[in-house]
């Protein structure tokens, strides 16, 4: 037996090309759930306290502690 006939085939693995706008908006998504899981009326206490509220019903709906 020879080494060829042991050696395992490789195929190629197609690559996907991903769009600008996907990549940008993936960054945004990071960035609301960052906001969600991170603000405790720091960053929102502008916004009023339908805002915090909002954020604080989130936190609880992805099972993060905020208390």
């Amino acid at each position: 037996m020879t080494s060829a006939q042991h050696s395992p085939t490789r195929t190629a693995v197609p690559r996907i090309a991903v769009p600008a706008w996907a990549w940008a908006l993936a960054l945004l998504a990071l960035f609301a759930l960052y906001l969600v899981a991170q603000d405790n009326g720091a960053v929102l206490a502008s916004a009023g306290d339908v805002a915090h509220e909002f954020f604080h019903d989130a936190r609880h709906s992805l099972g993060m502690p905020c208390h």
